[in-house]
């Protein structure tokens, strides 16, 4: 597999790294199991001989036509956490520029794949258009917000959408490195995650910080507020829609448009956060039950297996 992983100066210096010592590890378990070559032919590109990284460190970077057809083409972050330093820089010239290059490489057919903010630029170029992804959960409301005809599942690790992947926050890169292994070889790829101590994980949803989402928009910040509140009393769309003087299909479509997600899913996730901290301080259940507005356990026990993909034993568990 040929893969052509584009970056540019400011590239997130944890998500290129991971990705090349994936790959480089793939190719070196290859070779112990007897491949006659190496499966994976990586190479950084760019428009410049030398890109600064985000931590001020230098990297070779070789021609955009390295690969005269690669397999994949790999966006990986630039280093932005906030909304308006993240817009200022997808206007940069050189992110303009490979916009074009993802506009070209797509439209012939070549293979893109992004992770965290590396998202937005392949959203910009247009070719998520319709279509399905993921992004780093902490900018999804930006994301909705300038991608609206992008159908966004920030939960979920990897998003593959007619030929194009896109990877969630950070280290969703790992996630991404394996998931292109697996393509080539399955069994290389759980070999690979047993030598680098990789978890399997098929969503973001359990990093997810609730009040960071809902800080995103002023009605949303009062809306989490109010929820907090009233975790113990459950959940009313209209006794929350009165307490914040909007009517409630305006409440639900704001939550849809920043989160989405509907009201009672958000006040369920954070009911999920406040028993978490519950269990890690050694309450029992019916109280937790109590304190996030459910009549028995057992409810509470279905909404944390069926959010989280495990019950209360395994978050005991974690927490030891």
């Amino acid at each position: 597999m040929k893969l052509s992983l584009f970056v540019l100066d400011d590239v997130f210096d944890t998500g290129m790294t991971v990705l090349l010592d994936t790959f480089a590890n793939a190719n070196e378990l290859a070779a112990a199991q007897g491949f006659d070559a190496p499966p994976f032919d990586v190479k950084l590109i760019g428009p410049r001989r030398r890109v600064r990284t985000a931590r001020g460190l230098s990297a070779s970077v070789e021609p955009l036509d390295a690969f005269p057809r690669p397999d994949w083409v790999v966006f990986p972050a630039l280093n932005a956490k906030q909304p308006e330093r993240l817009a200022a820089m997808l206007e940069r010239r050189d992110v303009r520029d490979a916009i074009t290059h993802l506009q070209n490489w797509h439209a012939t057919g070549i293979n893109i794949a992004g992770a965290c903010i590396g998202t937005f630029v392949l959203a910009e170029a247009g070719i998520l258009n319709d279509g399905e992804a993921t992004t780093t959960w902490s900018l999804a409301p930006f994301f909705r917000q300038r991608y609206p005809s992008i159908k966004l599942d920030d939960s979920r690790m990897i998003v593959e959408s007619r030929g194009v992947v896109t990877a969630a926050a950070a280290m969703g890169h790992l996630d991404l490195a394996l998931w292109l292994i697996r393509q080539t070889t399955p069994e290389l790829a759980a070999l690979v995650a047993r030598f680098m101590l990789i978890d399997q994980r098929a969503s973001q949803a359990h990093y997810i910080i609730p009040d960071h989402l809902a800080h995103a928009d002023p009605l949303i910040s009062k809306f989490e507020r109010w929820a907090r509140e009233n975790l113990s009393n459950g959940f009313s769309l209209t006794d929350a829609a009165s307490a914040l003087s909007v009517h409630s299909r305006t409440l639900q479509r704001r939550t849809e448009a920043v989160l989405g997600k509907s009201p009672l899913e958000f006040f369920q996730d954070l009911r999920i956060e406040r028993a978490r901290h519950l269990v890690s301080t050694g309450c029992n259940l019916e109280t937790i039950a109590s304190e996030v507005g459910y009549a028995d356990s057992a409810t509470l026990r279905t909404l944390l297996r069926r959010k989280l993909g495990h019950g209360v034993r395994e978050l005991r568990a974690e927490m030891l």
